[in-house]
């Protein structure tokens, strides 16, 4: 048969997040959007570290959506910081590599 054979393509991402401004308490997304086959898993880092969603942990403000955005219940902001505040971005994996989103920042809007 002469059907189309799919081949496997590393990730790439199509939707980057951008940079934006919430008012503490309230829900946030930041967008991402990854394509690749076998599809790619999508990660999220903050300043560098991994950010641990509702996947990881069920209490977590923060949950992964199937299409890769993070998205925050509401901003958590306290006297004691800022734990949402930074830079992040997104990572997308598969066998055949990797590809890493602009960064992104998130800032909780001043008092």
């Amino acid at each position: 048969g002469s059907h189309l054979q799919l081949e496997d393509t590393a990730p790439r991402i199509v939707e980057h997040p951008t940079d934006i401004l919430v008012s503490k308490g309230e829900p946030a997304t930041l967008s991402c959007k990854a394509e690749g086959r076998p599809s790619p898993a999508v990660e999220w880092y903050k300043d560098g570290e991994r950010v641990e969603t509702d996947r990881e942990d069920p209490r977590s403000h923060r949950t992964l959506l199937p299409g890769g955005s993070l998205f925050f219940l509401r901003i958590l902001h306290g006297r004691r910081g800022k734990p949402d505040e930074g830079v992040y971005v997104c990572v997308a994996r598969n066998y055949l590599g990797e590809a890493t989103s602009r960064n992104a920042s998130l800032e909780v809007a001043g008092e």
